[in-house]
């Protein structure tokens, strides 16, 4: 599975198709999971969502049979949590207030506290402490966003992730209306609110002089005016929400997809005194109506989840018949290629595939690299270990680190950092920028159980974008791994041995009839790993030494030719 988006390679996805196209990556991919800029969005490089029509700028219907005639099957999000500002449904309630169908479309904070808290003195419900302790955070602070609604009340509204208030600058004639005022007090008082907007200070703190009289109703005039940038929390107890996810199914059916990532559904299912994350059973019977809707439209749903391995969620995900998102390769394969040492690796391949548990498994994607996910945790009072201990886990972190990466937080309520959350870095670089190193990490994935999901810049051997993770824009950490690759990188990565050495590797993990038979796990020494996959004569076994980075690969097909290829 290829993983992009729609301008990850080009200026759109027509280049995108074009390289598909070419000899080089002819039977190389049968799936391609185009990253939601593919919809209308506005913010977080397309997770928020706008509406779930085509991007014109940058997909067109005949991208999309193209894609059909080469046989590639599409994989698209639904981000369950949210919707941008920028939606009909926010701005017909920013427009309409109370009289509109959307008003109970987004959730309104102190409807939904006001029974397990006490209202504080900014105009929001603070939940009662203990309710407090069990919310989970994206960001410092709550998670609100003030929305001036049209009778000039400010009421505050769930928003987990990103929020900004944009203040535009007025005209004199805006200020027209208040009673009293003269056209040179609208011309000297639109002049100072301006100077404090443009230099971001508090345009409500501006010195009227003489004119302080006017201050209410000048604040009223800029409020009223404002902007928003943001995603807005969905409100699952309304059944227009559920009406908009099914709606939103059947259109991407419409545009090829089979399988549908489900982004940030474990925030969905919100109630006093639980965690806002993936609390049960809520979570369960949301997954389950979605799972009927998909049915319908002949859909697999992917939930993507992030949690401590000896949480254990993951595998109770895969036990109610979902496949998920191995995130916990990523992190594995650094470890085993940095220390020479395949235990941890090899024990979690066995784990996979011995329960069954069906998973999309990655090196690097649009996302960071995950660490906490390795981690053990105690639940009532057991102890699980992790997939890595502490020391090996801070270990990676610490070398990722050293060759360019940068973190991202998780925070408690009070808004102190809690633990790292992903690392952002190209897989390229967090293996040290070793050709060796990310060749036989990508055979490893490819002998790894699940379907092999490959992000585009590190296929051709991407290195840390530092420009643009330090560009200021929203979520410029992340940015340190989605440069844009031009044709002609495109055109000279392709004379790369080790983007044509993985490139092989991968169209033997799409063609092979060996990989839907049986894995063996060979019983190595520790800096040694072997994987056979069999079925019937067709065999393909990967033999790696984890020290020197040499492997090989032997293969034998029906006919019962075989063949041998080394890499060092």
């Amino acid at each position: 599975m290829l993983n992009a988006y729609p301008d990850s390679i080009g200026e759109s996805l027509a280049d995108t198709v074009g390289m598909l196209q070419r000899a080089e990556l002819r039977d190389v991919f049968s799936l391609f999971y185009i990253l939601p800029t593919f919809f209308n969005s506005d913010l977080d490089r397309g997770f928020s969502v706008i509406d779930y029509d085509l991007n014109e700028e940058l997909v067109s219907e005949n991208d999309l049979e193209e894609l059909e005639k080469l046989n590639v099957m599409l994989k698209f999000d639904l981000v369950l949590n949210h919707l941008s500002v920028g939606s009909p449904q926010f701005q017909d309630m920013l427009i309409s207030g109370d009289k509109s169908q959307f008003k109970n479309f987004f959730i309104d904070w102190n409807e939904f506290w006001g029974e397990h808290g006490e209202m504080g003195d900014d105009g929001y419900v603070i939940p009662r402490e203990d309710y407090l302790q069990q919310l989970f955070m994206r960001k410092p602070g709550l998670p609100i966003l003030k929305v001036r609604f049209p009778d000039g009340s400010d009421r505050p509204y769930w928003n987990t992730f990103y929020q900004e208030v944009i203040y535009k600058e007025i005209k004199p004639a805006d200020l027209a209306g208040i009673e009293g005022i003269t056209s040179e007090q609208t011309e000297a008082i639109a002049g100072m609110v301006n100077e404090a907007i443009r230099a971001k200070r508090d345009f409500k703190e501006v010195d009227l002089g003489g004119d302080a009289r006017f201050r209410d109703d000048v604040v009223a005039v800029v409020e009223g005016k404002r902007n928003y940038l943001g995603q807005m929390d969905l409100n699952a107890r309304s059944e227009g929400v559920w009406e908009f996810y099914d709606q939103t199914l059947k259109k991407l059916r419409r545009y090829g997809t089979r399988l549908v990532r489900l982004d940030a559904f474990a925030y969905l299912h919100k109630q006093p005194g639980m965690t806002n994350f993936f609390n049960k059973p809520g979570t369960w019977e949301y997954l389950e109506r979605l799972k009927g809707m998909a049915e319908k439209y002949d859909l697999i749903l992917l939930p993507e989840i992030h949690s401590e391995y000896g949480y254990g969620l993951h595998e109770e995900v895969a036990n109610r018949g979902f496949p998920i998102y191995d995130f916990f390769l990523p992190g594995l394969v650094i470890d085993a290629l940095d220390r020479g040492n395949s235990k941890a690796l090899l024990g979690w391949i066995s784990e996979v595939y011995e329960k069954g548990i069906n998973t999309v498994n990655m090196l690097g994607c649009h996302d960071g690299i995950p660490v906490l996910d390795l981690r053990g945790k105690e639940v009532l009072g057991i102890s699980k270990a992790g997939l890595l201990t502490d020391v090996q886990i801070d270990a990676a972190i610490e070398k990722i680190l050293d060759r360019g990466g940068r973190v991202k937080n998780l925070y408690g309520p009070d808004g102190k950092k809690i633990s790292y959350y992903q690392v952002n870095a190209t897989y390229f670089s967090a293996l040290g920028e070793d050709e060796n190193k990310l060749r036989l990490a990508r055979a490893i994935q490819m002998f790894t159980p699940g379907i092999p999901q490959v992000w585009y810049l590190d296929l051709f051997a991407g290195k840390n974008n530092y420009a643009a993770a330090d560009s200021g824009a929203t979520a410029g950490h992340k940015e340190i791994n989605r440069t844009t690759l031009t044709m002609q990188d495109i055109d000279q990565g392709l004379k790369q041995t080790v983007v044509l050495d993985q490139l092989e590797l991968m169209r033997l993990r799409n063609t092979s009839p060996a990989f839907d038979g049986e894995l063996e796990i060979a019983d190595t020494e520790e800096h040694m790993l072997q994987l056979k996959w069999s079925n019937n004569n067709c065999t393909a076994t990967l033999t790696a030494n984890l020290r020197d980075l040499n492997f090989k690969i032997d293969q034998s097909d029906a006919a019962g030719a075989s063949s041998s290829v080394s890499y060092s």
